[in-house]
């Protein structure tokens, strides 16, 4: 059992590590190369390549244009991921395990851009019949990626001791 949660911990916390670094380095690549000078570039006919600076928390919610703002959804990202880590370290299921990794990676990803630039870089835009769906990047598909993964792992895993 321990060399299950020990595995375990080092794959979340890998997904976690790898994360981060492809979101930066979208990001990066998306600032200093894509987006430079800002457009909007369509790759497909529903989805293009916009950059829109998200002061808020994944997909826009909450943006405000507030100076303590970024600082504050900085706490909690780090708040939340601290208790995700202690969850982790508890040993959950496969499933649940990746997508804490997944979660925290996306959630410290999104940190990073909130300390350097004070809002968070989002540059894929999705839309259909004229509708958009809120600018997104790599941080906000692995947070809701992972959160994904801990309902389906809440849903069907059973209770070993029950």
């Amino acid at each position: 059992m321990t060399d299950h949660r020990t595995s375990l911990r080092r794959q979340g916390l890998g997904l976690a590590v790898l994360v981060i670094l492809l979101d930066q380095a979208s990001k990066w690549w998306i600032l200093t190369d894509v987006m430079n000078p800002p457009r909007v570039i369509e790759v497909l006919p529903f989805a293009n390549l916009v950059l829109v600076w998200n002061r808020g928390v994944s997909f826009g919610l909450f943006n405000t244009e507030s100076d303590h703002g970024p600082l504050i959804l900085s706490a909690v990202a780090v708040a939340v991921c601290i208790l995700l880590l202690v969850w982790l370290f508890r040993g959950p299921e496969r499933a649940a395990g990746w997508g804490i990794g997944l979660i925290v990676g996306g959630a410290l990803g999104n940190v990073v851009d909130r300390v350097i630039h004070g809002a968070v870089a989002d540059f894929v835009d999705l839309h259909a019949f004229g509708y958009h769906w809120p600018a997104f990047n790599v941080a906000d598909s692995a947070i809701t990626l992972g959160a994904g993964l801990m309902i389906l792992d809440s849903l069907f895993h059973r209770d070993k001791s029950s």
